[in-house]
């Protein structure tokens, strides 16, 4: 199970950490996804379970920071200086593979929590 927590409503500029709580799970992958109204959902940012390999989407790279506590099995995001553009459910899933350049589609699904961004 992947529980979300963390969106809500943010001006411009401003800065929100989403944290996913895993229960079940070990040494997965994990990742965030957006999806914005009329548009497909994507691959934000994501983080390779086995070496820490990390991936962002070009449109965030600079503000967003994806970490992981494994104590806690938790996996944050970290979000600064959101735009509009940022608005949309960000879902925590768990990606089957992740590199550089890409993260891969997901097995595993958070219920996604609601992030907007407007002034």
């Amino acid at each position: 199970q992947l529980v979300e927590s963390g969106g809500g409503l943010v001006q411009p500029g401003g800065s929100l950490r989403l944290s996913c709580a895993a229960s079940g799970f070990t040494s997965y992958n994990r990742g965030w996804f957006r999806q914005a109204p009329g548009k497909e959902r994507e691959g934000v940012s994501c983080i390779n379970g086995g070496d820490g390999t990390t991936y962002y989407a070009d449109s965030v790279k600079g503000r967003f920071t994806i970490s992981v506590d494994n104590a806690n099995n938790t996996v944050y995001l970290q979000m600064n200086n959101l735009k509009p553009e940022d608005s949309g459910v960000y879902y925590c899933a768990t990606p089957i593979y992740v590199v550089p350049t890409l993260c891969g589609p997901a097995d595993y699904w958070g219920q996604g929590t609601q992030v907007t961004v407007s002034s």
